[in-house]
């Protein structure tokens, strides 16, 4: 078996993710199911803290852009670092480091443009991106920064390679679930809480999974809560436990801009920026603070529930009795229990702690396979799911130091 490492810092931006876990290639090919062995979380520095959400606001310039992205090598160096001493891990043991870094930027595909093209203007490349209709987003965190202050050969960036072919590269987690659920006999549905949510359908036939973002996971919650209480996050949706959904609050949410795109939709946390939620305060301002993040919980859970119902075929839905849910909005019981009260009544809401994957890990040990995955020349994208044209493997890929004929210190 090989150890590999993940780590994850999502659209939330709560926190940095490290695990270790392990794997082995299978006899189709594919690796087999990641078994989780340990996990840490680590807060980012605040004084990268204040640059990275300035960048999410688009208020970086080039330069600070440049130098973040050295920036935040060195924090994730740092932080797989401290994790491997805390857990006596040696990092020659470790076949593989993979990590998204962060995203700062992101913006989905037009598919119905992109199908539309002939093979003559898809040809085209230079405008497949200069005024075409090709997606694109930015990720910090150089992957030469952290494979050499590691001394573990790391794989970054895993969402460009997907994006040549006209896929969304979000969600990722399709991948990881079919990895994990591919001996299944029915589909198995999935979904994270992030900062967006994203559901997935997985199963044994590639052609036939999902993936797709269903809109705000906690990323509306969060942010009225810093806005209303100067606290990051409502711990435990306590607040939220004690206010009363507004309904004409979350039909002014259900109408965002984010329905008017075509299924399958993709989302970004700019989509819930500080001008939207100054919005959205300007007009319900004057309501209960319980009340109004009762409503942001029913908002996730809404969004879930009508994604469901836009993307996913009748018949999978009947017959799917479990959703497995991950990421940090598990955390938020409200978030929770607006999912289970608004999704079909078949369904049971639990987590993949089920299935030995602690919830507020798995999108590091999503990364950590596809890099195992990346190394080995196999495809991470779906692209049933993500609606690239091809298969693609994902990734960039830098060696450590220690691969240096005749020694790092030559």
């Amino acid at each position: 078996m090989d150890l590999i490492m993940g780590m994850n810092s999502g659209s939330s931006f709560d926190g940095i993710d490290v695990i270790l876990a392990e794997t082995e290639l299978d006899s189709d090919g594919f690796p087999k199911a990641p078994r989780f062995i340990c996990g840490g979380s680590y807060d980012w520095p605040d004084e990268v803290t204040k640059i990275v959400r300035d960048a999410f606001e688009n208020r970086v310039d080039m330069v600070g852009i440049n130098r973040l992205n050295y920036i935040c090598g060195a924090v994730f160096a740092e932080k797989a670092v401290q994790f491997m001493k805390e857990n006596h891990i040696d990092p020659l043991d470790i076949k593989v480091l993979g990590l998204d870094t962060q995203t700062i930027y992101q913006e989905q595909p037009d598919h119905a443009k992109i199908a539309a093209m002939t093979e003559e203007e898809k040809s085209d490349w230079l405008h497949r991106w200069l005024n075409g209709p090709y997606p694109a987003g930015m990720q910090m965190g150089d992957n030469s920064v952290i494979a050499n202050l590691t001394n573990i050969d790391t794989v970054t960036h895993f969402r460009p390679a997907d994006h040549v072919w006209g896929g969304a590269a979000a969600p990722l987690m399709p991948y990881l679930d079919f990895i994990l659920f591919r001996k299944e006999k029915n589909p198995v549905m999935t979904l994270n809480i992030g900062g967006i949510a994203n559901l997935h359908v997985a199963s044994k036939d590639r052609r036939e999974m999902f993936g797709f973002d269903t809109g705000p996971g906690n990323a509306v919650s969060n942010y009225l809560c810093k806005k209303l209480t100067g606290k990051d996050y409502d711990k435990d949706g306590e607040l939220a436990a004690k206010g009363t959904v507004n309904e004409e609050m979350l039909d002014f949410f259900m109408h965002h801009p984010f329905w008017d795109r075509p299924v399958p939709r993709s989302g970004w946390v700019g989509d819930y920026n500080e001008e939207y939620i100054d919005s959205v305060l300007k007009k319900f301002g004057h309501l209960a603070t319980e009340d109004i993040l009762a409503t942001a919980c029913a908002f996730t859970g809404a969004a879930v529930a009508k994604s469901m119902l836009d993307n996913i075929p009748k018949d999978i839905i009947e017959k799917t009795d479990k959703l497995y849910a991950s990421g940090g909005g598990v955390r938020n019981p409200q978030i929770m229990k607006e999912i289970q009260q608004r999704i079909p009544g078949n369904i049971e809401v639990t987590t993949s702690a089920e299935i030995g994957i602690p919830p507020e890990y798995k999108e590091a040990v999503k990364f950590a396979t596809i890099a195992y995955s990346t190394i080995h020349c196999i495809p991470g994208n779906i692209p049933a799911a993500g609606h690239a044209s091809q298969y693609s493997i994902l990734g960039k890929i830098a060696l450590a130091p220690r691969h240096i004929v005749g020694g790092p210190q030559l």
